[in-house]
C-alpha cells in the first residue's frame, strides 16, 4: 500500500467509524468529511481493505438507496442491519428519523470541541 493510499484509507476508516448508530453518511459524505472531496468512488474499496470491522453498512448510496441489488444477500443484511438500529425505509430509500439529537455534523464525526 502506498503512503497516500494508506492515508486516504485511515481518514476513510476514522469518519465511518464515527458514523453513529441510526444514523446514515452517503459514500461522497464520507469522502469530504475525510477530507477527499470528489472520491466517493474510492470509500468502499478502502472500508474493504480495514481490517478492523467498520459499521460499512451504515454508507449508502446520494440517493438514500442500499448499494446493493435488491434481493441480494448483501441488500437484505444491510438492511436488516439498519433496521435493527431503527432506520426506517420507504420505496427502498432511507428514512432519517428525527432523533431529538441536536449535534452538528462535525460533532457527531470530531467529537465535542
Amino acid at each position: 500500500m502506498t503512503g497516500s493510499q494508506e492515508k486516504f484509507d485511515k481518514a476513510i476508516w476514522k469518519v465511518v467509524s464515527r458514523i453513529a448508530s441510526g444514523r446514515v453518511m452517503a459514500y461522497g459524505e464520507v469522502a469530504r468529511a475525510a477530507g477527499y472531496p470528489r472520491h466517493a468512488r474510492m470509500v468502499s474499496k478502502a472500508m474493504a481493505r480495514s481490517a478492523e470491522p467498520l459499521p460499512w453498512y451504515r454508507v449508502v448510496r446520494s440517493d438514500r438507496t442500499l448499494a446493493f441489488k435488491v434481493g441480494s444477500d448483501a441488500h437484505n443484511r444491510q438492511r436488516s442491519l439498519l433496521e435493527k438500529e431503527g432506520i426506517q425505509f420507504v420505496d427502498g430509500k432511507v428514512v432519517l428519523v428525527d432523533s431529538g439529537d441536536d449535534k452538528d455534523l462535525d460533532e457527531l464525526l470530531w467529537g465535542p470541541d
